[in-house]
């Protein structure tokens, strides 16, 4: 009998990560997503994933007891039997040892396999695939094969040397135009991962929103909101407070709620300081003109701050001079501006000369 195992290992910075994508990918929706959509093999497309079963876990020895985020799948192959093996252990920094722990884990599942009698005597061993996904700031520059990582030998001995090869998913970097072209929860879960602001989260919430409104989704829809609450929310948004969130329209409103409250915060922000500025050098002026003068001023600050904040979160951080450009300009300029931050591609085209 001959069968196949996959072995994944995930990689994430804090320890709430481990809970999160193990619930996310003790769904069989992520699991086939993840195969189709990040596995470049013929046999993928002889899967038969509508037999795709969660196995129990018992059978692990004591060698891997202590890998309690371990996820064991199985789904049809034709007439075999293949074991998805998910061991989620989250790496954010760069382990140049990784491909050794990757070795070393794949031989701890071949015995496992064989003490539990899944491997009978006379089968032949499965094979298996390891995949690390990671999560890090940095680029992954570790070896992807132990052999790598281990001195050339001359002559034949080179022989000898041990080859196990597993393959990357850089959450943050990855790029599939494929895959982002179609529905894939995965590369929604890269998405959220590499996104910057409040807006890129909203429209991955909305996509999951649309993707995942079948009953039967409901569990998958609860496990993205749990990650989405508990981790990647407060790891997005430092200093805000992320309520108890139960269902994924609550995401939704939630992120449409903080985007219009921040708002209101930085007119209020800038209009106060602009009022104060203003009602200061107006005292000297007099009276009447000073307060005309505050409240223009008022506004004119108001408008550019907002400004600056929406063309940050879209295109990224402004050169000093641009930062400039828009808290000198007029309340028209600061209108034309803003009517055109929701269509333009690039910056430039905020700032173009009107025709």
């Amino acid at each position: 009998m001959i069968q196949e195992t996959a072995a994944i290992e995930t990689g994430c910075s804090l320890s709430d990560h481990d809970s999160s994508y193990k619930l996310l990918f003790s769904h069989a929706d992520m699991v086939q997503d993840l195969l189709e959509g990040f596995v470049k093999e013929k046999w993928v497309g002889q899967l038969d994933f509508s037999t795709l079963e969660k196995v129990s876990g018992s059978f692990v020895t004591d060698d891997l007891r202590d890998r309690e985020d371990d996820v064991i799948w199985r789904v049809r192959w034709g007439r075999e039997w293949l074991f998805v093996y998910l061991l989620l252990e989250f790496q954010s920094t760069v382990d140049w040892i990784m491909s050794v722990r990757i070795a070393t884990y794949v031989m701890l599942l071949y015995q496992d396999l064989v003490k539990s009698g899944m491997v009978k005597r006379q089968d032949r061993l499965p094979a298996i695939l390891p995949v690390v996904l990671y999560n890090g700031k940095r680029p992954w520059n570790s070896a992807l094969d132990v052999a790598e990582l281990i001195r050339s030998i001359p002559g034949g001995l080179d022989h000898y040397r041990p080859r196990v090869r597993y393959l990357l998913i850089d959450l943050v970097r990855y790029h599939d135009t494929q895959s982002t072209a179609k529905h894939n929860l995965v590369m929604a879960l890269c998405q959220l991962e590499k996104s910057k602001t409040v807006e890129d989260i909203h429209k991955v919430v909305k996509q999951l929103i649309a993707w995942l409104q079948t009953p039967e989704q409901s569990s998958l829809r609860r496990a993205f909101t749990v990650m989405l609450g508990r981790v990647l929310l407060p790891k997005k948004m430092p200093g805000q407070t992320v309520p108890e969130l139960n269902d994924l329209q609550e995401v939704d409103t939630m992120l449409a709620e903080t985007v219009q409250e921040w708002t209101k915060e930085w007119q209020a922000q800038g209009w106060s300081k602009g009022l104060q500025e203003g009602l200061q050098e107006g005292l000297q002026e007099g009276l009447q003109e000073g307060l005309q003068k505050g409240l223009q001023k008022g506004l004119q600050e108001g408008k550019a701050a907002l400004l600056l904040r929406l063309i940050q979160r879209r295109f990224g951080s402004l050169t000093e001079a641009r930062i400039h450009q828009v808290q000198t300009a007029s309340l028209e300029t600061l209108e034309l501006w803003g009517d055109r931050i929701l269509e333009a591609k690039t910056l430039d085209e905020i700032f173009l000369d009107p025709e």
